[in-house]
């Protein structure tokens, strides 16, 4: 019966919006506690669906697969690669299926294909089956940079405001301003080090990416924050898993008022 309140509310919500956009942005800015992380998942899907349309860089709309779908993160000859985490559990269960297969093999995620340059053109035909890793590399990688203008794209389509987001290897930064944890594990740790705690190492190794973000017209932006960068942490869980909350990127932001639907 809770499962069933739950998503009637959740229908109801959507159909009082005027669009989905805005329905999005009502649940992301105070109401959605009560709603089941899988619902925002698929709004935030569909939104995106919308935001990229005739985006063709297949290193951005896989980066943007993080803000709907959990990630496993894997560590394979010194790269940080990130896989569905759904598609590797199902490559798991295989593996315990056949004690063969699990037995030769190594970590699940060698059995999905990497996506580069050579085989970028294959994802378009692909993506819905969510089975080409992500290989993060460094802050120049076109992986970290794909996932950058993925989050410049949700601002400017969701609240109409142009921001630039750079991927920086750390936080050269003495007295931040502000910042953003892209999901709980680096709102926790954002949190440590606002406060000006030392960070446990074991949680410092958990961070995945970092970025600097910049507002185009300072005119947008909180007077204490003005033209200072805003930071994001992206994190994984203490299990390996990236479970990104994008709402976060127009909940969190230090707007002088709340954008309104693109």
């Amino acid at each position: 019966r809770e499962n069933w309140e739950f998503m009637i509310a959740f229908r109801d919500h959507v159909l009082d919006a005027p669009s989905l956009e805005a329905a999005y942005l009502a649940l992301a800015r105070g109401s959605a506690e009560n709603i089941p992380p899988l619902f925002m998942n698929q709004l935030a899907q569909v939104v995106l669906r919308n935001a990229l349309d005739g985006q063709h860089d297949a290193c951005v709309v896989r980066a943007a697969e993080l803000f709907y779908r959990p990630q496993r993160v894997t560590s394979h000859e010194g790269a940080v690669l990130l896989a569905d985490a759904e598609t590797i559990e199902r490559h798991e269960q295989n593996r315990h299926a056949s004690p063969l297969l699990g037995m030769l093999g190594g970590p699940a995620v060698t059995e999905l294909e990497i996506l580069d340059e050579n085989n970028s053109e294959s994802y378009f035909a692909r993506s819905d089956a969510f089975d080409m890793v992500l290989k993060l590399g460094n802050v120049r990688s076109p992986a970290r940079r794909g996932l950058a203008t993925a989050m410049e794209i949700w601002i400017r389509h969701l609240v109409a405001v142009d921001v630039e987001i750079e991927p920086v290897e750390r936080i050269e930064d003495d007295d931040w301003a502000w910042f953003v944890g892209l999901d709980a594990e680096a709102t926790r740790i954002g949190n440590t080090l606002w406060a000006g705690d030392e960070l446990d190492p074991e949680a410092a190794k958990r961070v995945i990416a970092l970025f600097r973000l910049t507002f185009s017209d300072t005119g947008e932006v909180l007077p204490q924050v003005g033209a200072r960068p805003v930071w994001l942490i992206m994190a994984m869980t203490p299990d390996r898993t990236i479970r990104m909350k994008p709402q976060n990127l127009v909940a969190g932001l230090p707007f002088r008022a709340p954008g309104t639907v693109n």
